[in-house]
């Protein structure tokens, strides 16, 4: 798979599948308790929810919309917009915790066995998981080569708690990338070139490990990605390049900008985040431009991303904030009650 990062990414549900009530109740147990889960013992049950859950689910592509020049009929003509807010508007989704992305299927169950299961949501986007015995393993290697499965794991290995925890991760973040492919692919062609860039998956990675972030989202305008902590903690990551930064300079310029800012600019030392004022400099920020930049820090990768972290400003966000502590705690009141 090309590596690169999607245009978003959040928490979702892993869906646990075994006719057994215990072993389930030990599983969902043992994985994190930051790792939101919902089990099923009845096939039946979960295919049900599943299909539900999907005709409920946030949209899964952005408001992508085909215009074509009506003055010219020729195909190459063709433009496509995209309303690029409306991926970090996602995050105001309540329910976007609520996406089931990855399956984990019990292969010997009496309703219906793994497999037949995974045929069954063949058509929808979650990766899948079979959880196999040891006389399984044949079968789940060439449902995996048929392509009906992303996984299995043998339920005898002595590291498989650890490694279902892995592959979990691993899968939550393709289904994010298979969700996200076409609008990554236009995006990546103009303004968004490090959505492509493995330097900066590679620094985003690092940031949520360091700072604790949950989710993500693109931001359009100034560009870059949205982080959000698992109490719902806003930080803005601004990724500028020279070509962008230039850009800034030019209307610092015409603005008349303090010298100290348009050196900083020129010599690609900092990086501003005009958050007051639509993203550009003006003239009512000429007494306090300094608060509203930071020591720019690079990223080496196809390109120089010159990149800060700013705290995000609450008058962005519309509405209250429905953080991933939030879900987490409302799952376990219903799970009690």
């Amino acid at each position: 798979m090309n590596i690169s990062l999607p245009v978003y990414q959040h928490p979702t549900l892993t869906i646990l599948i075994d006719d057994s009530q215990s072993f389930l109740d030990s599983l969902a147990f043992q994985l994190p308790p930051h790792m939101a889960r919902k089990v099923f013992h009845d096939t039946q049950a979960a295919l049900d929810w599943l299909r539900d859950a999907y005709r409920h689910s946030p949209s899964k592509s952005q408001s992508i919309r085909v215009n074509y020049d009506e003055q010219a009929f020729s195909f190459e003509r063709r433009t496509v917009a995209v309303d690029i807010e409306q991926i970090y508007r996602q995050s105001m989704n309540r329910r976007r915790f609520l996406l089931p992305s990855v399956l984990v299927i019990d292969y010997a169950m009496p309703q219906m066995n793994g497999l037949a299961f995974c045929q069954a949501v063949q058509d929808l986007p979650c990766k899948k998981i079979l959880f196999t015995g040891q006389a399984d393993e044949k079968i789940a290697i060439d449902a995996f080569n048929r392509g009906l499965i992303d996984r299995f794991i043998k339920k005898s290995d002595h590291d498989a708690l650890d490694r279902l925890e892995l592959e979990i991760r691993s899968l939550q973040k393709e289904f994010f990338h298979a969700q996200s492919l076409t609008l990554k692919d236009l995006l990546s062609r103009h303004s968004f070139t490090f959505l492509s860039d493995p330097a900066l998956e590679t620094l985003v990675e690092q940031l949520c490990k360091r700072h604790g972030f949950v989710e993500y989202y693109l931001f359009p305008n100034p560009t870059g990605i949205l982080f959000f902590d698992i109490h719902g903690k806003a930080t803005l990551m601004v990724v500028e390049t020279e070509a962008s930064l230039m850009s800034q300079l030019e209307v610092a310029q015409d603005y008349g900008a303090p010298l100290e800012l348009l050196t900083g600019l020129r010599e690609m030392r900092l990086v501003p985040f005009f958050s007051d004022s639509g993203g550009m400099y003006t003239d009512a920020l000429r007494h306090d431009w300094l608060s509203y930049c930071l020591p720019a820090q690079i990223c080496f990768g196809a390109q120089d991303y010159y990149w800060a972290l700013f705290d995000f400003p609450n008058h962005y966000l519309r509405e209250p904030f429905y953080s991933l502590a939030d879900f987490l705690r409302d799952q376990s009141a219903d799970i009690k009650s």
